[in-house]
């Protein structure tokens, strides 16, 4: 419809049934020119006649809609959605909890389309609207009186048949079936009318198009009305935060926005842990919208006994539930919880998502205030049989399960372990291998299974507690040492086995502790724990006394051969690797660590011992072909390990042996990248003990150096900082060789006799040793020493175990004789293991070319990224 203004002044002034010439002296035109006006009018109004008009000109106008005292605030897509819905339905329902904003969308919406309506309209509050008065009130908006002998019902219907009319009907939730009455009735009779509703339940009359009205997208609008709302400076992140923990509800928000003067920022935040006291005490509007609880409060009086006790028993869940969780816990049979479940939903206490329905916390909190002891234990004992049932399942398609209710898993969890909330004497909880220690252990595995390795080891310890004895604590514990092993925790594996050993002690459990002891010597040595107290009685674990003398060859065999398990065989077998590698045989050590890693790949990813094995024969496979200079298979194994390496995304656990091998392949840049993940990554996580990766900060340290970037001192220092001393076992070969290779690099001979001196010290870890040795005999050569040619002899030994520390000997040898055949012939031993810088400064040995970048660049041309080592 499209009437002009002068149309619309012709229509206004027909109201009383004036005649066209009254109406043209009014308006100071022509009759002839108000006769075209109604003709028009008449046409685009679909009035049969002008006294048609002259009623319509008297009903116009919009009745009674409120006026905004705030912004509107988002919401756009609602809004457009709804004036759609209205184009093309009679009767549209904003539904939605209390507190959502469905009367101000629809007030927004009125006003904007109110223009739309020729007959005008109006806005009815229903809240203050007793049962039986719902026509009378809808009556008196539309300024219809009665009109005796016709009845209400009659007259009201007459007028709403005057033209194109909008109806809005606010708060019906409490007056439905009256409301479904007088919304159907009016549909049949008045075909011009339109009907716009909020409620938190639909009306159920036939044409209804039922709009949701969710809370406040977070990240957006729920956030901009806190700003408009509060005068308050916070953060972004502050803002999120809060908003966040009031579900995005506009009311909750326009609630904490008020108190935002007197509580402050920290104030809101604390007070999200009692929402409903933080959001109450609001003045200025309807009772029933001045706090939260009154918002819900009006919900939960609207419904009948069942619905009301199933609602309180759902508010346990944490996160979502499913009919089958919601009817066990709610101790109903399944098809009355099903039933239940609609009718909430329908009033706006429950949101649905698929097979899955949740509450929001706003909500939540009100229900809760209600829960019991025994509704509480019920969750518990429905949360330990799903955890037991997953991890049934942990070889089949469980996480998408298990990430629904992971939520839940962890809520009944630690309402477990608040005695506060424990139920009565005979509730079964805690003690003695009950609910609560299978819902621990339960969510360990399922957890360490998930790859949160950190939150499994508190897991595992929690069930420990919850033990029936100490025999099933140490296997709770030794699971939750293995859990942090993963991770490279020795300190807080050591700490489990010993709570383990004491509690063993305590309950007179020999055996036990005999066990828990044994694997802390494993452990102690195993991860070079320096300075723990190690016991000293573990007769009967060989794999305990191979560990306690870890260089002896003969009791690492024996630990082999007398191990009853693949768990204990790959731990026996990486203390024979070890043995043999400090014995001087690194290639034999290498091919155990093979062996060890083929032998590693048949056992389960979820069990904690298992990935302790496969973690750690990954990593002594890498660290031995890096020990035997066999970069390819390095790579070969950097390549594989997004795949088969359980803690292959973790930033500084696996970054290291990307370090390592990518320097010595001079693919510098690459290097630094992953030396940068892995220095934030240990910083991140607390800067813990982690002297075994100070080998890769060093490395990074020549990367840098190599690249010639200005970086070398920091690495190097952060090496130490790492190792804890510049003298620590772990760093001191590794640490000796970037020196002496740096210096080789940067011809800076001033210090290159000690540097020579520390290469060919005595090093208590074999793995780095023929790179130190390499490296110091051709800086003795390079820098003229006089003993240069002993330094060749002396690291030959390295040679023959190394193909790196070779290839080096090959290029001081041509240094020292000046022979081309020999630069040729290490040129080709640095190709063989695509150590790339090494061969480019080999080839610039040859005459004509020495000092020259583009060989160097000529020869990593081709290097670019490299996909499959990138992270």
């Amino acid at each position: 419809m499209d009437v002009s203004a002068r149309e619309a002044d012709v229509l206004a002034a027909l109201a009383g049934d004036r005649s066209n010439a009254q109406v043209a002296r009014r308006l100071g035109i022509s009759v002839r020119t108000v006769e075209s006006h109604v003709s028009a009018l008449l046409r685009k109004l679909d009035v049969p006649d002008r006294r048609a008009l002259a009623r319509l000109a008297g009903a116009g106008g919009f009745a009674g809609l409120p006026a905004p005292t705030t912004t509107f605030v988002g919401r756009e897509r609602d809004l457009a959605e709804v004036r759609r819905a209205l184009g093309s339905n009679r009767l549209v329902s904003l539904l939605g909890p209390g507190g959502v904003g469905k009367t101000r969308l629809a007030v927004a919406v009125a006003g904007a389309v109110a223009g739309d309506y020729a007959a005008g309209g109006a806005f009815v509050d229903l809240v203050p609207v007793g049962a039986g008065f719902v026509q009378a009130a809808t009556a008196a908006a539309l300024g219809v009186a009665d009109r005796p002998p016709q009845p209400l019902a009659d007259t009201l219907l007459d007028r709403l048949r005057l033209g194109r009319t909008l109806l809005v009907l606010d708060n019906c939730e409490h007056l439905v079936d009256e409301v479904s009455v007088l919304v159907a009735r009016v549909l049949e009779r008045a075909p011009d009318t339109t009907v716009l509703v909020t409620s938190r339940e639909r009306l159920g009359v036939a044409g209804e198009r039922p709009v949701l009205v969710a809370p406040l997208p977070l990240g957006s609008d729920a956030e901009r009305l806190f700003v408009d709302r509060a005068a308050l400076d916070a953060t972004p992140d502050e803002v999120a935060a809060l908003c966040a923990g009031l579900d995005g509800m506009p009311l909750a928000i326009e609630l904490a926005a008020a108190r935002a003067g007197s509580l402050g920022m920290a104030g809101l935040t604390a007070g999200l842990a009692d929402r409903l006291r933080l959001l109450a005490g609001s003045r200025g509007v309807d009772q029933r919208h001045s706090s939260l609880r009154s918002v819900i409060g009006w919900s939960h009086e609207l419904l009948d006994d069942a619905e009301r006790t199933l609602f309180c028993r759902l508010s346990v869940f944490a996160g979502g539930f499913d009919l089958a969780a919601a009817a066990f816990v709610g101790d109903v049979p399944l098809g009355e919880a099903a039933d239940l479940l609609g009718r909430l939903t329908d009033k706006s206490l429950l949101r649905r998502g698929g097979d899955r329905w949740h509450m929001l916390a706003t909500v939540r909190a009100f229900a809760a205030e209600q829960l019991t002891d025994e509704v509480r234990a019920r969750h518990l004992l429905w949360a330990a049989d799903l955890a037991t049932a997953l991890v049934a399942r942990l070889d089949d398609q469980w996480r998408p399960t298990f990430d629904a209710v992971d939520d839940d898993l962890r809520a009944a969890l630690a309402v477990d372990d608040n005695p506060g909330t424990a139920p009565p004497a005979g509730g079964g909880l805690a003690v003695g291998g009950g609910p609560g220690h299978r819902l621990a252990r339960g969510l360990a595995r399922l957890t360490f299974a998930r790859g949160r390795f950190v939150e499994a080891c508190g897991h595992y310890e929690t069930a420990a507690s919850r033990a029936a004895d100490a025999a099933t604590a140490y296997r709770d514990l030794r699971d939750g040492a293995d859990a942090a092993l993963v991770v490279a925790d020795g300190g807080e594996a050591y700490r489990l086995l010993r709570v383990a050993a004491a509690r063993a002690e305590a309950e007179g459990d020999e055996a036990t502790r005999l066990a828990a002891d044994g694997y802390t010597v494993v452990v102690v040595n195993r991860y070079d724990m320096v300075g723990a107290d190690t016991p000293t009685a573990y007769s009967g674990h060989p794999a305990a006394r191979a560990w306690a003398h870890r260089h002896d060859v003969d009791l690492a065999r024996a630990a082999v051969e007398s191990a009853g398990g693949v768990v204990d065989r790959l731990c026996a077998l990486d203390v024979l690797g070890l043995a043999t590698a400090a014995a001087g045989r690194l290639r034999e050590a290498y091919r155990i660590a093979e062996d060890r890693l083929a032998l590693a790949h048949t056992l389960p990813w979820h069990e904690p011992g298992a990935v302790t094995e496969v973690v750690d024969a990954f990593h002594v496979a890498s660290t031995t072909a890096v020990a035997v200079g066999n970069l390819p298979a390095a790579l070969a194994l950097a390549r594989r390990a997004p795949a088969d390496d359980p803690v292959a995304g973790h930033p500084y656990v696996a970054a290291p042996r990307q370090v390592r091998v990518l320097t010595l392949a001079g693919r510098l840049d690459e290097a630094a990248r992953w030396a940068t993940t892995m220095w934030e990554g240990w910083r991140a996580a607390g800067c813990p003990p982690a002297e075994w990766m100070s080998t890769a900060v060093a490395a990074a340290a020549l990367a840098h150096g190599l690249r010639g970037d200005g970086q070398f001192a920091v690495w190097r220092a952060r090496a130490v900082e790492v190792a804890r001393s510049a003298d620590s076992p772990s760093l001191t070969a590794c640490a000796a060789f970037v020196d002496a290779r740096f210096a080789l690099h940067t011809d800076d001979f001033t210090e290159a006799a000690g540097l020579v001196a520390r290469a060919f010290a005595p090093f208590a870890e074999p793995w780095w040793q023929p790179y130190a040795h390499a490296a110091g005999a051709e800086l003795a050569v390079t820098a003229a020493l006089p003993d240069a040619e002993r330094f060749l002899a002396a690291a030959a030994q390295a040679a023959s175990e190394n193909d790196w520390a070779a290839a080096t000997l090959t290029r001081a040898r041509a240094r020292l004789t000046r022979d081309e055949a020999l630069v040729a012939d290490a040129a080709d031993q640095w190709a063989r293991i695509d150590a790339r810088f090494e061969r480019a400064r080999t080839l610039d040995l040859l005459p004509g070319r020495t000092g020259s970048v583009s060989a160097h660049d000529r020869e990593l041309a081709p290097e670019g990224r490299d996909d499959d080592a990138e992270r």
